[in-house]
């Protein structure tokens, strides 16, 4: 069988519109804080590399509609960390969300991305509705209050808590500090190395990223997370951040599997997603920025999400370290 095979070697890295600082691919970093909430900041795309690269892709990862329903274990939830107190390991290893189960459909529609702005605009607030009923669903099956982020969908320069945008190559990120996930209406294009409007999951999964770094937020995670970033060196603080970014991944994809019926994931949307998200990895970056994933895992998570939709499958904090470089 395919499986007992050595996986083919990773496609090379597409082209990208905008580098990042000194000619890198376009990356998002967790900031410094500047105020006593701590806060990261996310997302990008780059472009669909063909379909050779595609059927690679498919070869490494595979491809299934078929999920599984089965719940997971069950754990300690809550947002500790807010009033500035240490946040247990616990928190991100038997957090309560993981047993949860399954995202529950909200049968999920979203209209057709077109030129301008006014469509993606469209787009972008249909999802994030969508986001907003199924994690929402997903926090009361645990028991606990959930406030969906606020959204800001910029088309200019501005502000936020957490920096300015849009920063060289960035299209998307997650602000902690206000609760907020900021998406650039022609930016997530214009950094996505030239995707066709048509493949909409590849924007899709840049907004359900930055939503998961709000469930992150909600369940204690990322207070965890950052509080593993401040206390580590280099070499722990970019563990952490990729245990972080792989999760982030993994609710991402999760909640595209559990709505792939209504918002027509077909295998075309499926693996210009997979082969956008394999050339976003940083393996051919220096150790010291290696802080999101090779593009093996970081397109990986979404599949793990995708397939196995349960939550309990996205615990990314007690995954061995060869599944978070």
């Amino acid at each position: 069988m395919a499986g007992h095979h050595p996986p083919p070697a990773p496609a090379p890295a597409p082209p990208y519109r905008l580098p990042g600082p000194g000619g890198a691919p376009p990356q998002y970093h967790y900031r410094p804080p500047r105020h006593p909430q701590r806060r990261t900041a996310g997302g990008l795309v780059v472009g669909l590399v063909g379909v050779v690269a595609a059927l690679g892709v498919l070869a490494i990862l595979g491809f299934s509609v078929v999920a599984s329903l089965a719940d997971g274990a069950g754990g300690q939830f809550g947002r500790p960390g807010a009033r500035g107190e240490a946040v247990t390991r616990e928190t991100v290893t038997n957090n309560k969300l993981y047993g949860t189960g399954a995202l529950t459909p909200v049968q999920c529609r979203v209209p057709q991305i077109g030129p301008g702005v006014a469509s993606m605009d469209r787009f972008m607030n249909a999802l994030s509705s969508c986001l907003d009923a199924s994690w929402s669903r997903q926090f009361a099956k645990a028991g606990v209050p959930f406030t969906p982020p606020k959204r800001v969908f910029w088309s200019g320069p501005g502000r936020s808590p957490c920096g300015t945008y849009p920063s060289p190559g960035a299209s998307a990120f997650y602000c902690p500090a206000n609760n907020t996930i900021y998406v650039g209406l022609r930016h997530i294009v214009e950094t996505s190395g030239g995707e066709p409007l048509s493949h909409f999951a590849v924007f899709a999964r840049v907004i359900a990223h930055e939503y998961g770094h709000h469930v992150q937020d909600s369940s204690g995670i990322l207070s965890y997370g950052h509080q593993e970033m401040e206390q580590s060196d280099i070499t722990g603080r970019n563990a952490a951040s990729r245990r972080i970014e792989l999760q982030a991944q993994c609710f991402a994809g999760a909640f595209l599997g559990a709505e792939r019926s209504t918002i027509g994931m077909t295998r075309e949307q499926y693996v210009a997603m997979i082969v956008d998200v394999q050339g976003r990895g940083d393996e051919r970056q220096p150790v010291d920025r290696r802080d999101h994933g090779s593009g093996r895992n970081y397109a990986g998570w979404v599949v793990k999400g995708f397939k196995g939709q349960r939550l309990s499958v996205c615990n990314t904090w007690t995954a061995p370290a060869s599944s978070v470089n």
